[in-house]
Parts: C-alpha cells; structure tokens; sequence
C-alpha cells in the first residue's frame, strides 16, 4: 500500500510543475481572418472558363489590397471573407460578377491622328485616359477615313473568371483585435 502512495506522490509532484506550466504559458491568438478593413496578400492564378491562364502572380511579390475598399471585384471580396493565411479556394465568377456583359453602345470615335500608327489595326488594344486621367483598356473596332471608332468595354467583359487564390497574409483593421473563431 505504501508503494501505491508513493507512486501516487511522485506522479503528483511531476503533474503540478507541468500543469503550472500549461496555465503560465500564454493562449495563442487565433489566426486572422479576411474581414472589411483587412490588408490582404494574395497568390493568384486567373484562367478563363476554358482553362487559359489570363495572369498570376506566382513566383512574384504578393498582390496586397485592403478588404472592402472596391480593390477587387466585388465577386471575389465576397468569396474571400472570412479566409485565414494558408488556405487556398477556387472562385468562379460569371460575367456579371466580374467585368459585366460587354454593352454594344460602350463606344467612342476619335480622330484617327490621335492614335499612334502602329494602334491602326482593327483589333489593337490600347490603354486610353478618360478626361480625369484614369486609365481603361480599349480596343480599336473600326478604322473609317479620318476617325477610329474604340470598343470600351473591358477586355474580359462577358467572359466567366476563374480565380485560384492562396492567402499569403492577413492584417486585422487597424485598432481592431483579431475575431475569435470560436
């Protein structure tokens, strides 16, 4: 019986320093996840519908944008929410909750001495600066005699998206504390 006690004793006086040691030792917090306000680093590969990879960042600097502030396509900020650093999805987006359906009348005709000789080709695609200076893509539709007609439609107006996206890293909101999972 003595035996028994002392074992007792001896797994006792082991369990208490390490239980101490369990309650000493500092939770870790939880892992951030993609909410407004966040800074988020991605890795992303783009594909069309029919698999062709339109653009990735693979192998290069993260693409970093702020969750909610309309960096994205509305589309994708939605299917990023709630996402933590290490996981990967894969979103589909149809045309209209990416670049929309191309709109026919989404035209302009401007002087063909406006355009560099080399844009003179049915099909150039060129960058054009609206009047407050932003940048669009545009592509030549028409060459008439004195003007060139551009389609201003985004380049992949009507088409289905897919993103195959990896979170990188994820920053709270500023003066926020990281949501618990639980």
């Amino acid at each position: 019986m003595i035996r028994a006690h002392q074992i007792l004793a001896v797994m006792l006086s082991l369990a208490a320093p390490i239980a101490a040691a369990a309650q000493a030792t500092p939770a870790t917090a939880p892992a951030a996840a993609i909410e407004k306000g966040s800074t988020v680093q991605l890795e992303y590969t783009l594909k069309d519908d029919a698999g062709a990879v339109l653009d990735s960042n693979k192998g290069q600097s993260p693409f970093t944008y702020t969750q909610g502030e309309a960096q994205l396509m509305p589309g994708l900020e939605k299917q990023l929410v709630g996402m933590h650093v290490g996981e990967e999805k894969k979103v589909v987006l149809p045309p209209e909750e990416a670049y929309g359906r191309p709109d026919p009348s989404a035209e302009t005709e401007v002087a063909k001495d406006l355009l560099p000789p080399e844009a003179l080709t049915v099909g150039a695609r060129l960058m054009a600066r609206n009047s407050t200076g932003e940048q669009r893509p545009v592509m030549v539709k028409e060459i008439k005699e004195k003007t060139v007609v551009l389609d201003l439609n985004h380049p992949l107006a009507g088409k289905t998206l897919v993103f195959e996206v990896k979170v990188l890293g994820v920053e709270p909101p500023k003066g926020a504390e990281p949501k618990s999972t639980n």
